[in-house]
């Protein structure tokens, strides 16, 4: 129950703070129409209002996609509001005309809630991932659908990758685990 209180305070922090991480490891434009400087103000926009997305959580991910005045949301959600809202945040900035929201809201399971707690615990918890708990940026995204649990976001080096997939791996009733991080080098 002590561990249990404790996730909900972290994660409550974590709200509080204003949001989880939206990593950069959103898809690039597959071209620029000519947007120059319009396309990179339009990305900075979609990044920045989908930081500040209510209830977007370590247990969510959304990436974008910016082409020309249409932006693409894909990623999957636990909370359907969060789908919505991100969807209202793009939708009124400058240049965006169409947002096109592939977001996918992954259903609610009493064992995936467990599943996510425990993969929280076993990655956060190991002295060489917690540095990429701190702060409300969490950078180890885990995304939990049906026992199956995939890993999205960015680390350093790929010890740290390494590291991620042996601790998620050792949490009880997980059928697999897709590690999706991406090594930045410390960027």
């Amino acid at each position: 129950m002590r561990i249990l209180k404790t996730i909900m305070f972290i994660l409550l922090l974590q709200l509080a703070a204003g949001s989880a991480a939206l990593h950069a490891n959103q898809d690039q434009p597959a071209h620029n129409k000519g947007a120059g400087n319009g396309s990179n103000y339009v990305q900075r926009e979609v990044r920045h209002e989908l930081m500040s997305v209510p209830w977007y959580s370590v247990f969510d991910i959304i990436k974008y996609n910016v082409n020309g005045d249409e932006v693409t949301l894909t990623g999957a959600v636990v909370n359907p509001t969060v789908k919505s809202d991100a969807e209202n945040a793009v939708k009124h900035i400058e240049g965006v005309e169409k947002v096109n929201n592939q977001i996918e809201v992954l259903p609610p399971s009493p064992m995936d809630d467990q599943i996510r707690r425990a993969e929280y615990r076993a990655i956060y918890s190991q002295g060489t991932l917690s540095r990429y708990g701190v702060g409300a940026l969490q950078s180890i995204h885990i995304i939990v659908q049906g026992g199956h649990v995939t890993l999205e976001g960015e680390v350093d080096n790929q010890s740290d990758k390494n590291a991620a997939n042996i601790y998620a791996n050792g949490v009880p009733n997980v059928f697999s685990v897709a590690n999706n991080l991406a090594v930045t080098g410390g960027k």
